[in-house]
């Protein structure tokens, strides 16, 4: 044992290292660089603003949204787009009164820029034509005629040609009580030449249209990617109310746990920095903040939190062994910074592995994640140390810690501790076991993508959902288009194979559960084939003459074929965009598709919203497991050459997944899809509940390596570091607990299942960590009369430690 006690002596208070000495010896300069760099980051933070692209959520790369961008502009229109309803509560739409209005929403949201006004559509646009076959011939005109004035009979005229125009339940409503007008949106405000900006993009919806027009007989519905991304930035605002509180709450049970005012202000002063750091960076190099990664910001402060608990904790440790302040903070940072650094590289680099994820939003949010994890290695275990070493601890806390250390009792400290003996670990794996098993058949019901209709994003009493809900509602074509683009030679697309193959796939589509309708320019060909006949619906069918099949192709509306007729868009209107409807659709296509494509025909996938999403779907579907994969292979290639033991790798990793897929399981439970809002949760919450088995397991293999049996190492370690673990892991968990109130669902789903993997986590880390070590960590040939000696001669030469290293100090 005195070869021990000359280690411990020599490891506490032997030469420093050469971090230590560049930071503690120059100890006002790193603080005043720190608050440089604190100050410019603060005013580069205060210009960074929400932001959001539609290209931006959509894997770019994917073959279905290549075939997208490559067909872009003769699918206008079929992206980014927004609805707006307008609806008479008093009566029908032909009403003269509600017809200005309508024509005054029109030309309302031709000049709101960023709107494609070439594409934009509504029963007051030149281009939305009727048509009819008479006696004399094929006729049409605009819905709206140059003759109309508002009188009885232009009215009676109007609502004629809009049965004539067949736009009922795409632009007019099944009941005749509403109207809708089709905005197509560029990827630029062309007055600016910037990017769209989408909150200010719904603003002016909201200030132009809404509350503008809006009255007792008119009601406007506004749908859309952009009043999407628009409502959840005016939602995320309140992001910033909940970070208030969850500082305030963080601030209260810090305070009680440490009884110091200072040692609750600092570690929290050095979080918030962190996050002003982070949010300086991400101006500095060209970043924004879209409403997915607004969250990361708090994902800083807890971690930076967790890592300052640790520092506050180690520092009241050796203050009540009778170190001074900068001495305590001196021996914190020694301590601390190796397995600290060591997490916060898995945290960053854990937190990169999102980049495998083709989605910018998600590439974003992972730059976002590691660049704040990286500067909490500079404000949490380089800064925060060295403030305590001048504010130190309060006298009051640690008498505390003394009377705690040599008084206290432990009754869950000794009860956790027991979990290293081989009766009760085998209980506590066989439970693992268990929640293993209920968590595989759980997450068995976990689907890929939206769960919901409407924007799952957002509550379902939101004004959206309820605008999105009224236009499926009274409207035949929903909201959800998927479209299916058919790809010919030059002036092919209206050839009768063509349009023979594009009715069988059709009519197979309509035959899915979940699609309402299809249509395409084989709809307008066997309507004119029709009206040709007298009517007669017999004729409702392709003819095989090439001629009138030419003839009849003429009449279809603009944005059925492009301009060289290679070109055949196939709308699917489904009822939603749950993942099942979504699926089904991409499946028949498919399987459509291997059959029927040919040299001179080539259906692709897809555009729309709902091609897109599906796109998207499949995506996520293929990265979720490999990000897990990538996650957990670089966070265990850390701790393997940290710790240089499969057997430790697997002590820290093995609770992490559990917890893993016991979030997969509450998913399935609570009904909350894999997307591009809560797939990123898993990656973060490993990447956080790493730290806690770090941390641990390298204070359990110092009392380890000073001689102690794994019961009484591990009771030490429960004293100092679990101690901070599971403080941290239920103060966080509090913090996030209160997103469930906010209005952003997601939120409150990212709330919900962040709170859940910082307790299970802590859990893990406390209960199942050592239950494994029991198994796979070799036992010390320590003795159980021994035992006592070995803890005794472990505090001796801790003191001793002390003492020497106050000299060496001084």
């Amino acid at each position: 044992m005195k070869t021990t006690q000359k280690n411990t002596s020599a490891c506490a208070s032997g030469t420093e290292s050469v971090i230590e000495r560049i930071f503690f010896h120059h100890r006002p300069l790193v603080i005043l660089l720190m608050l440089a760099a604190t100050l410019f980051f603060g005013y580069q933070a205060s210009s960074i603003k929400p932001e959001a692209s539609f290209e931006k959520m959509i894997p770019a790369s994917h073959p279905y949204i290549a075939n997208y961008l490559e067909h872009k502009d003769d699918l206008a229109g079929l992206g980014n787009a927004i609805r707006i309803s307008v609806e008479h509560t008093q009566g029908d739409i032909f009403d003269k009164d509600f017809q200005e209005t309508l024509q005054q929403v029109h030309d309302e949201v031709f000049y709101v820029p960023g709107v494609n006004r070439a594409s934009l559509m509504s029963i007051w646009a030149s281009g939305v034509r009727w048509s009819e076959v008479t006696e004399q011939g094929l006729t049409g005109g605009p819905v709206i005629a140059d003759t109309y004035d508002g009188s009885p009979q232009e009215l009676e005229k109007l609502k004629t040609n809009i049965l004539k125009s067949g736009r009922i339940g795409s632009l007019v409503a099944n009941d005749f009580k509403s109207a809708i007008i089709y905005a197509p949106l560029l990827d630029f405000n062309p007055d600016t030449g910037e990017p769209i900006d989408y909150q200010q993009f719904s603003s002016q919806l909201e200030e132009l249209i809404r509350d503008k027009y809006e009255s007792d007989s008119v009601k406007i519905h506004i749908t859309g990617f952009a009043k999407v991304v628009g409502d959840l930035i005016d939602g995320a605002s309140q992001v910033a109310v909940f970070f208030a509180i969850a500082l305030a709450i963080t601030f209260v049970l810090l305070l009680l746990y440490s009884r110091c005012l200072r040692s609750s202000i600092v570690p929290l002063l050095c979080s918030v920095i962190a996050v002003i750091w982070q949010l300086g960076l991400l101006k500095t190099l060209g970043y924004g903040l879209d409403p997915y990664s607004m969250l990361v910001p708090f994902l800083v402060f807890a971690i930076g939190v967790s890592h300052g608990v640790q520092i506050i904790n180690a520092i009241g440790h050796e203050s009540a062994k009778g170190a001074n302040k900068e001495l305590a903070a001196r021996l914190a940072f020694r301590a601390l910074y190796i397995p600290g650094i060591i997490a916060l590289i898995s945290d960053g680099v854990g937190f990169a592995t999102l980049m495998v994820i083709d989605i910018a939003v998600i590439k974003d949010l992972a730059a976002a994640a590691s660049i704040g994890v990286a500067v909490i290695i500079l404000t949490n275990l380089i800064l925060l140390p060295i403030l305590m070493s001048y504010a130190g601890v309060s006298q009051k806390s640690v008498k505390k810690q003394q009377h705690v250390e040599e008084h206290g009792k432990h009754p869950i400290w000794n009860l956790l501790s027991s979990f290293t003996q081989r009766p009760q670990a085998t209980l506590v794996i066989l439970f693992a076991f268990a929640l293993v098993g209920l968590g595989v058949y759980q997450s068995q019901d976990l689907k890929v993508g939206d769960l919901d209709a409407g924007a799952p994003e957002l509550r379902p009493d939101s004004r959206y959902n309820l605008d999105n809900a009224f236009i499926n509602e009274n409207y035949s074509t929903s909201t959800d288009i998927f479209v299916i683009m058919v790809q010919t030679a030059k002036d092919q697309c209206s050839n009768y194979h063509t349009l023979d193959v594009v009715d069988q796939l059709q009519w197979r589509l309509k035959q899915l559960p979940g699609v309402q309708s299809a249509s395409s320019m084989v709809n307008v060909a066997k309507q004119a084939m029709t009206g040709y006949n007298e009517g007669n619906v017999k004729w409702s069918a392709l003819n095989r003459n090439q001629a009138l099949l030419n003839q009849a192709s003429i009449t279809a509306p603009r944005g059925s074929f492009n301009a060289d007729c290679s070109l055949m868009p196939v709308f699917v209107y489904l009822n939603d965009h749950k993942a099942e409807t979504l699926a089904a659709v991409v499946d028949e296509t498919e399987a459509f598709a291997a059959k029927y494509n040919n040299d001179a025909l080539t259906i692709k996938m897809a555009a729309g919203n709902a091609g897109i999403e599906a796109a998207t779907n499949i995506v996520i579907e293929k990265a979720q497991y490999e990000m897990l994969i990538w996650v957990y292979s670089v966070v265990g290639f850390l701790c393997l050459i940290t710790f240089r033991s499969i057997r430790t790798v697997a002590c820290i990793l093995l609770p992490l997944a559990l917890t893993s897929l016991l979030c997969q399981a509450l998913m399935a439970r609570l009904g909350i899809g894999v997307k591009v809002a809560t797939l990123p949760v898993i990656a973060l919450g490993v990447g956080i509940g790493v730290d806690y088995g770090i941390y641990i397991y390298s204070k359990l293999e110092t009392y380890l390596k000073s001689g102690m049996n794994l019961r009484d190492a591990y009771f030490n370690t429960l004293k100092t570091t679990g101690k901070a673990v599971a403080f941290t892991g239920l103060t966080l968990g509090i913090g996030v607990g209160t997103w469930f109130w906010s209005p952003i669902k997601f939120q409150a789903d990212m709330g919900i299942l962040l709170t859940f993997m910082f307790v299970w986590n802590m859990v893990g880390a406390l209960v199942f960590l050592p239950a494994l070590a029991s198994f796979l960590i070799k036992r010390q040939p320590v003795s159980s009369e021994s035992e006592p000696q070995a803890i005794k001669q472990f505090d001796t030469a801790e003191t001793q430690a002390n003492k020497e290293a106050k000299v060496s100090h001084a």
